[in-house]
């Protein structure tokens, strides 16, 4: 296999007053094509702070964060967000659906606006939500789902560009032990089909369990 993801020395700071804090300790770490790992750690290790600092949606301001061969310092902000878009899927604990859209609906958003004709975007988010077990549910709004359903809707939205890697930050944090289960079922499923590299955040153990590999932090560092 080789390297996806490689973080060398990554630290952040942010201000609180007069006082620096430091959220990324010098950080160093590698994932590679296809791995699962989980992020555990106490709250306010900076689990999601490194996960918003590798994805790029957030800026570091010491080291590098190579995504492939690409240093994501080197890239705009206008260049990061368009290489989040090609390359990248997100899930999130709060699910993120728009109440008024259907599921199909929330799912062929992203695509629109990256200007994909509607049609192409149609048949791509009904594919997404055939590959989630939720085919019959294209047109249901968000209200009319499941917690468990709505987190489904969320990870074929996230599938959408077919990325190469999928960020999840909490993504059963708002789910039921059973269905926790099922989307941990889901995404180490995608994982092993695809080959699709998944970096979790999570406080759970039996989330962490499902993980190639556990990587854990305290105080802006990690331990293991």
């Amino acid at each position: 296999m080789s390297d996806i993801i490689r973080a060398n020395n990554i630290k952040k700071f942010y201000r609180n007053g007069q006082v620096r804090i430091e959220a990324l300790a010098g950080v160093d770490l590698t994932v590679e094509q296809g791995e699962m790992i989980a992020i555990m750690g106490p709250s306010g290790c900076g689990k999601t702070t490194m996960l918003n600092c590798l994805s790029g949606l957030d800026t570091i301001d010491e080291g590098d964060i190579f995504i492939r061969c690409d240093n994501l310092r080197d890239l705009s902000d206008r260049e990061r967000t368009t290489y989040r878009a090609k390359n990248m899927g997100f899930v999130f604990q709060e699910f993120n659906l728009l109440p008024v859209l259907s599921a199909v609906e929330n799912i062929e958003l992203p695509m629109l606006v990256a200007k994909v004709p509607s049609n192409k975007a149609h048949k791509r988010a009904l594919e997404m939500l055939a590959l989630v077990g939720l085919a019959d549910r294209a047109r249901h709004r968000p209200a009319e789902l499941s917690g468990g359903q709505r987190q489904r809707v969320t990870i074929a939205r996230a599938l959408t560009n077919a990325p190469a890697i999928v960020w999840a930050d909490e993504p059963t944090g708002n789910l039921d032990s059973e269905t926790a289960l099922e989307i941990m079922d889901l995404l180490s499923r995608l994982n092993k089909e695809n080959g699709q590299t998944f970096v979790i955040v999570t406080h759970a153990a039996d989330v962490g369990q499902r993980a190639h590999r556990i990587i854990t932090m305290r105080d802006g560092r990690i331990l293991t």
